[in-house]
């Protein structure tokens, strides 16, 4: 299968590279030449469709998603030498970004962006000829186009996350289209999510709803995937970024129109709830379950708590055909597994260039699981929250969370397994890499730079002693040289899925037992109780979920924990309007250049963060600014 997509996209690649090299909104095909070759038959147009997935396959680097890179869920360093080409979009929330030189630039296809209006160009040519073989079955023609409109549905989409509003491109310009016709404008904001929509609606029908054929065609769409995505994007648009956001009254084009709605629209809610609901039931028709580990035989029964764990790792790292909730991902497999792996042996810590380790997670995300009680540990009235970084040795109870007879603190005990399936930290277990054995498990050691895993030179530290564990799968190796077990990290996945309908419900109707019944069915698999028993029982707020503030808040919370350090916390923390209260705090981390546990335990600011309003929106480039004198600057750049 890798080896026949391997080529396919090869393929589609020589394409791309056949493609304008204008760094601006280019909607005028200029491969007009190559267009009767590549239409001449069923398996040269099947190479073009291809070629329209290109860009879609090229966001499967989470260094160039933006959700992944600015939600602070990981810190990279900015001051390496071996690996500067990830900092660009680590480093946008440290103030970097301008309209001058765009980082992450998804309009003009620069600095770890890709050129959308390109992709999307691709796909109207698609369009427009795939009437031309005549060897290609009906059945095949409708799928194609179903195909390519929800590619180009999805770039669009894509757009007006990090734009807003943006021009639609519907067709393509002719070749020799006037200069005037070429400076097209930017759409309102509702007329974009609209087109989206509009595009998905024409999809859908003519999609499969699995992929049978999965030696040949696994990673193409279908109409589950279509489904899911629909339901996001009405999600967005009902989000307070883009439904009556104040900030952004007065925004418009040259010509007076606005180019957003300042008036909020409950029936948006209600629409991305009907979406969700139909999407929940065409992956159920499709046979996926929210996914639970099955210990394979070579390592045998293991403990609940231990499985626990697992499932919420594995939810992320299992392979596609085993996942049972996996709805959507990118073909090209994770490639950063060994940024998220912490040293665990000795010949990890001799070859450590073999291997990064640099993801960082700062305090303030470890801080934010629950406690073993389902609630936030600052709200649970039987966690010691002001001692949290008070020692604390491990013991028998939580012999498979930290290790026995090794000092830590104790915000490390007594929390909710996807803590520890998400985390790897001084003294915490880490199952696997080699060892699948209970009577024979890694543990972490990151206190000084003797340590295993602590600080050895500046390409290749931990900046906060916290890893994003979940990201490696628990069976690849880091010993002599890195041996990683791949997948394909999740777009889409049926918890995700579940906690949205959750919130859209709740923006209808307030807290209803249809919301409680989807949020509790992700935090049993968690191994934690339902919303209204654990805060009624171990709450300082016991009341919290019977409002729809309060339940907001719990549910936003469960999103950016159940989805964490997957490129989606990112994007949820801008269409709730919260990035900035997020960013308004320093990351901080522990002391890693200390080997006493007294001393390495103090939080240490290792960045504070710049996030303004304007960066709630991405500028569009200066110089596009200039070539198309009809568009307008986002707000808060001028």
């Amino acid at each position: 299968m890798k080896t026949h997509y391997k080529i396919l996209l090869l393929i589609a690649l020589l394409f791309v590279g056949a493609s304008s090299c204008k760094k601006y909104l280019d909607v005028i095909p200029d491969d007009t030449g190559t267009l009767d070759y590549a239409f001449r038959n069923r398996n040269e147009a099947e190479n073009y469709l291809f070629s329209c997935y290109t860009t879609l396959q090229q966001m499967s680097d989470p260094t160039s998603n933006v959700g992944f890179t600015t939600s602070s869920e990981i810190i990279y360093p900015n001051n390496l030498t071996q690996h500067p080409i990830l900092e660009t979009g680590f480093d946008l929330i440290r103030g970097t970004q301008n309209s001058a030189n765009v980082g992450i630039n998804w309009w003009d296809g620069a600095n770890g962006g890709q050129a959308l209006y390109r992709a999307i160009r691709r796909c109207n040519i698609m369009l427009d000829n795939i009437n031309e073989p005549t060897d290609l079955s009906q059945a095949e023609k409708a799928r194609w186009i179903a195909e390519t409109k929800f590619l180009k549905a999805y770039y669009h989409y894509y757009l007006v996350r990090l734009y807003g509003p943006v021009p639609i491109i519907k067709t393509n310009l002719d070749i020799t289209a006037s200069t005037e016709a070429v400076r097209v404008a930017r759409a309102p904001v509702d007329s974009v999510f609209s087109y989206i929509v509009q595009l998905l609606d024409q999809a859908i029908p003519d999609l499969p709803p699995v992929i049978d054929n999965q030696a040949q065609e696994l990673g193409r769409i279908t109409s589950t995937i279509a489904l899911s995505v629909k339901a996001e994007v009405l999600a967005t648009q009902a989000s307070p970024l883009f439904n009556g956001n104040p900030d952004y009254s007065g925004v418009k084009n040259k010509d007076g129109t606005p180019l957003f709605s300042t008036a909020y629209d409950a029936t948006k809610w209600q629409k991305a709830a009907d979406a969700c609901k139909a999407a929940i039931d065409a992956c159920t028709s499709a046979g996926l379950k929210l996914y639970t580990f099955q210990a394979p035989g070579t390592i045998g029964q293991l403990p609940d708590s231990l499985v626990k764990v697992l499932t919420a790792q594995n939810a992320v790292t299992e392979k596609w055909d085993v996942n049972t909730e996996l709805i959507w991902a990118l073909n090209p497999t994770f490639p950063c597994q060994g940024y998220a792996t912490p040293r665990l042996t000795e010949l990890s810590a001799i070859n450590i260039f073999s291997n990064p380790s640099t993801f960082a997670v700062p305090l303030n995300t470890a801080e934010m699981f629950y406690s073993d009680k389902g609630v936030p540990i600052d709200e649970d009235n039987t966690f010691n929250y002001a001692n949290r970084y008070g020692l604390r040795t491990g013991d028998d109870a939580s012999l498979f969370y930290i290790a026995k007879g090794y000092t830590t603190i104790n915000e490390h005990f007594n929390r909710e397994p996807r803590f520890y399936a998400n985390l790897a930290f001084d003294g915490g277990i880490y199952f696997g890499n080699g060892k699948t054995s209970i009577n024979d498990m890694y543990h972490v050691e990151a206190r000084g730079n003797t340590a295993l895993a602590g600080p050895k030179d500046l390409n290749t530290l931990n900046i906060t002693g916290y890893w994003p564990k979940k990201l490696a799968n628990y069976l690849s190796v880091y010993d002599n040289g890195f041996v990683a077990v791949d997948y394909h990290l999740p777009l889409m996945r049926l918890a995700g899925l579940y906690l949205l309908y959750a919130e859209a419900l709740n923006e209808v109707n307030g807290p209803t037992s249809e919301a409680f019944t989807y949020i509790d069915m992700v935090r049993a698999r968690a191994g934690l109780q339902g919303v209204q028993a654990s805060w009624t029982a171990y709450s300082k707020n016991p009341a919290k979920f019977t409002t729809k503030d309060g339940f907001r808040a719990i549910i936003h919370q469960e999103r950016r924990i159940e989805l964490c350090f997957e490129g989606q916390s990112g994007w949820d923390l801008r269409r709730w309007k919260e990035l900035q209260s997020v960013l308004s705090s320093p990351l901080q981390g522990w002391n890693i250049y200390e080997s006493d546990p007294n001393r390495y335990y103090v939080p240490h600011t290792v960045l504070i963060p710049v996030f303004g309003l304007q960066n709630y929106l991405w500028p569009i480039q200066d110089n596009d600014l200039l070539i198309d004198n009809n568009l307008v600057q986002n707000p808060y750049w001028q």
